[in-house]
């Protein structure tokens, strides 16, 4: 299975049984980083660990589910935020999701880190997992930290430094910004030093 097909699926669930329950309670679709996965900040308390959703004492596994059903399993109603954002993670809450342990487990790891490292290069900010890019990131000084678990343009997890202003020069290796693969990343302080020499060249 792909790593592609994990991701979505981390992404549906965040996106449908997360972000979108919390936000109709709360007014928020802030997320954050867990270990071994991601989790809502305000009501209802639901955090994903690899391939189970968990509610308190509810465990529920993910593969071959719907987002339906794992909403009804933890009690909270299905459905993506509403009129908040265009994208998203496309997926319908009766799609049946597909998630491989070994490719949470990578995706998990690259969101540790990246959180351990904006935590570490901006002590002042909270990181945020964002459910329509699915990313978490920070933003100092008008530009954009974060790491992705990929994307369309990327089909691994990476990290990236994005100016809200346009830069050019080698660094800056995507539209939005610069990006390196978290494979080359291995641990926080490398993410830092990433996200410094980014910042030494806005």
């Amino acid at each position: 299975m792909s790593l592609a097909q994990t991701r979505r699926t981390w992404h549906a669930v965040a996106e449908l049984v997360l972000a979108g329950p919390q936000y109709r309670r709360t007014g928020t679709i802030r997320l954050r980083v867990t270990p071994d996965g991601f989790a809502s900040t305000r009501e209802p308390a639901l955090t994903v660990v690899g391939g189970e959703l968990v509610a308190g004492a509810t465990r529920v596994a993910i593969d071959g589910r719907t987002c339906r059903e794992l909403a009804a399993a933890v009690g909270v109603d299905v459905g993506a935020p509403t009129d908040l954002y265009r994208d998203g993670s496309t997926v319908d809450a009766d799609e049946t999701l597909r998630l491989d342990e070994g490719a949470a487990a990578t995706l998990g790891h690259a969101f540790a880190t990246g959180d351990a490292a904006m935590r570490a290069f901006a002590p002042d900010q909270t990181p945020v997992l964002w459910p329509e890019h699915f990313d978490v990131g920070i933003s100092v000084d008008e530009v954009n930290y974060g790491v992705s678990p990929g994307d369309a343009g990327c089909d691994e997890p990476y990290a990236y430094v994005g100016p809200w202003k346009p830069r050019a020069g080698p660094f800056w290796n995507a539209p939005f910004g610069a990006t390196r693969p978290m494979r080359e990343l291995p641990d926080p302080d490398a993410v830092v030093a990433f996200f410094a020499e980014g910042r030494a060249l806005v």
